[in-house]
């Protein structure tokens, strides 16, 4: 079963600084039928203002993925990391045991458009740390990359959650598939262009929640960006 998220009927917030788009609840937005899907706790697609962004803030207990899609974001965080994240770029932080961090937009004239993802830990009260890693445009055009899951495999990043992220961008009229082991879901959200999954259409920031499939093809409608996740 494939159950389509609709870009716009997420959660939408426009604080001036910060257009936020709140695929699950968060914040004052408060949808009781989208709490979560498995482990997925938070899929925020936000446009941030130059020279803007999240003051210093904590967080605990929570796998944190963030991925720039245009523009960039600068990362500093209680731990002593200090980095600017661009395209192509992940960064995971296990908030663990607890941190405090804050993201800003450092150009002054172009916006940063960006996903911050959350997932549930496999267990509470881990010791915090920090990962960031480039991954080419050439190692995931038209196939899936896998980006981070729990063993690290293919060089991704490791996050303490049962679940695996995959990147791929997929060219008009191709497709890539990935196979789901029985009693796995999975969430396919939309970064660009549009899809079909297993015949289901999905326009940009889209997303779908998949239960009891094990074999998904993605099909590129226009020239596209995905970001699947394969969840216990």
């Amino acid at each position: 079963m494939i159950t389509r998220r609709p870009a716009r009927q997420r959660g939408h917030k426009n604080h001036g600084w910060l257009n936020a788009n709140h695929t699950f609840s968060f914040g004052s937005y408060y949808d009781p039928q989208h709490m979560q899907f498995r482990a997925l706790r938070v899929m925020n697609e936000d446009f941030v203002s130059p020279g803007m962004g999240f003051g210093t803030h904590p967080h605990n207990d929570m796998e944190i993925v963030t991925y720039v899609l245009e523009g960039a974001l600068e990362h500093k965080d209680s731990m002593g990391n200090g980095e600017v994240l661009r395209p192509g770029e992940f960064q995971r932080m296990s908030a663990g045991t607890g941190i405090t961090h804050s993201e800003f937009n450092p150009s002054k004239d172009e916006p940063v458009h960006l996903y911050q993802i959350w997932l549930l830990p496999e267990k509470n009260g881990i010791t915090p740390s920090y990962e960031q890693k480039r991954f080419p445009d050439e190692g995931r055009h038209n196939e899936l990359r896998l980006v981070a899951s729990r063993d690290q495999a293919d060089g991704s990043l490791l996050i303490h959650s049962d679940a695996r992220i995959y990147l791929g961008t997929i060219d008009e009229g191709h497709n890539v598939r990935q196979q789901l082991a029985p009693g796995r879901y999975g969430w396919l959200q939309v970064l660009r262009g549009s899809v079909t999954v297993n015949g289901q259409a999905l326009e940009t920031s889209d997303g779908a929640a998949i239960s009891g499939e094990t074999l998904l093809t993605i099909e590129a409608t226009a020239n596209a960006e995905v970001m699947l996740f394969d969840l216990a």
